[in-house]
C-alpha cells in the first residue's frame, strides 16, 4: 500500500486546487443568440416562452426563446413532456426544438427542461393607518397567501391557503364622541387540487368567515367539485371551478341559515415581469333551492417587489351577502394598500 505523507498531500492539494474549484469553460452550458452573441453559464428552467440563465457576469437573467438560435446543456438534464413522465439525458436544442439524447422533439411538446423546484410560495402583507386630532381613527389589517404546485411523476396536485384580518375603530375626537369599532372581520380559506389530466382536476375546499360588525358569528362553507386549468405558464395562470358547497351561517342575534349551494369560482394572475404581478379571484355560492340566497366574494390587485423580498400590494375586495343579518348591509367594499414579505 502506498502512503502519501502529509507534506506531499498538501503539495498535491495546492496543485490540484485550481483544477478542482476553478470554473472551466469546458464545463459550462452555452447559449447562442440569433444575432450571433454567445453566453456561457448555467441554464435553468426552459419553457416554450423563456429560458432562465445564470452567468458569472450578469447573474440570473431571463431570456426569450424567440431570441435564441441554439443552446447546449453540458451535463445530463431532466426533461418533462406535456404528456407526463420525465426523461434524463444530454440536452441541446433551438428556439423550436429540444434534443434529448438521439431523439428530437418540438418545443411545443415539452413542458419543462430543468423543471423548477417544487416549493412553497406566498406573501404576508400588512397595512396600518392612524389619525389623531379632529379625526380619530385607527385601522389595521393583514393578508397571507401560501401555495405549492407539485407536478412530477409521483404527484400532480396543488395546495392553496389564504387568510386575512381587518380591524378598525373611530371616535373620541372633539366633543367626545364614543369610540366605535367599525371593522372587525377575519377569513380563512384552504383548497386542495388533484390533477387527473394536464388540465382537469378535482378539488376539496373549505372557508371559515367571521364579521362582528355584520353580526355574523361565523359562516363555514366546505365543498367539492371539478376545475379546469386553462392556462399554466410562468407568466399566466387561469382556472375555473364548479361544484357544490354546504353553507352554514350563524348570526349573533338572529339564529342560523343553512343551505346547499352551487360553487362557481375562477382565478387569474399575470406576471408582467420579475417584479410586477396582477391577480383576480371570484367565488359565488348561490343556494340550490333559492338562487337569491347567495354570498359573493371577489378581489383584484397588483403586487410589486420593491427591493429583494419586500413587496408592496394594492388590493380591492368586494363582498356581498344577499341575505344578511337584520340591520346589516348586503355589501362590503375594502381598499387595502400594504407592505410585506414575499417568498
Amino acid at each position: 500500500m502506498r502512503v502519501v505523507t502529509s507534506a506531499t498531500a498538501l503539495l498535491l492539494a495546492a496543485a490540484l486546487a485550481p483544477l478542482t474549484f476553478a470554473p472551466s469553460p469546458l464545463f459550462a452550458d452555452t447559449v447562442t443568440f440569433k444575432n450571433g452573441d454567445k453566453l456561457t453559464g448555467k441554464i435553468g428552467t426552459i419553457t416554450a416562452d423563456s429560458m432562465k440563465l445564470n452567468t458569472p457576469g450578469l447573474g440570473d437573467v431571463s431570456v426569450k426563446m424567440s431570441e435564441v438560435a441554439d443552446y447546449k446543456i453540458d451535463t445530463p438534464a431532466v426533461v418533462e413532456p406535456k404528456t407526463g413522465g420525465t426523461m434524463l439525458g444530454d440536452v441541446s436544442g433551438t428556439k423550436d426544438t429540444v434534443k434529448v439524447g438521439e431523439n428530437t422533439y418540438s418545443l411545443g411538446q415539452i413542458k419543462y427542461v430543468n423543471p423548477p423546484e417544487e416549493k412553497w410560495h406566498g406573501q404576508v402583507i400588512a397595512n396600518f393607518a392612524l389619525a389623531r386630532g379632529n379625526t380619530n381613527k385607527f385601522t389595521a389589517g393583514a393578508v397571507a397567501d401560501l401555495n405549492k404546485r407539485r407536478d412530477n411523476w409521483k404527484n400532480d396536485d396543488r395546495f392553496t391557503f389564504h387568510a386575512e384580518y381587518n380591524y378598525g375603530r373611530s371616535g373620541g375626537g372633539p366633543g367626545g364622541p364614543p369610540i366605535v369599532v367599525d371593522t372587525d372581520n377575519w377569513m380563512g380559506f384552504g383548497k386542495y387540487d388533484r390533477f387527473w389530466t394536464q388540465k382537469l382536476y378535482g378539488y376539496v375546499t373549505a372557508k371559515l368567515e367571521h364579521d362582528t360588525v355584520a353580526d355574523l358569528d361565523y359562516r363555514v362553507s366546505p365543498g367539492v367539485g371539478l376545475g379546469y386549468q386553462w392556462l399554466e405558464t410562468p407568466k399566466d395562470h387561469f382556472n375555473t371551478e364548479a361544484g357544490f358547497s354546504y353553507v352554514r351561517e350563524v348570526y349573533a342575534h338572529d339564529g342560523t341559515n343553512d343551505y346547499l349551494s352551487l360553487r362557481l369560482a375562477y382565478h387569474y394572475d399575470h406576471q408582467f415581469n420579475d417584479y410586477v404581478n396582477a391577480f383576480h379571484n371570484l367565488e359565488w355560492l348561490p343556494a340550490v333551492d333559492d338562487p337569491s340566497d347567495y354570498s359573493l366574494t371577489t378581489d383584484a390587485g397588483i403586487s410589486v417587489k420593491v427591493w429583494g423580498n419586500l413587496t408592496s400590494n394594492f388590493r380591492i375586495e368586494y363582498k356581498r351577502d344577499n341575505t344578511p343579518a337584520p340591520d346589516s348591509f348586503k355589501n362590503d367594499l375594502l381598499f387595502m394598500l400594504g407592505f410585506g414579505y414575499s417568498f
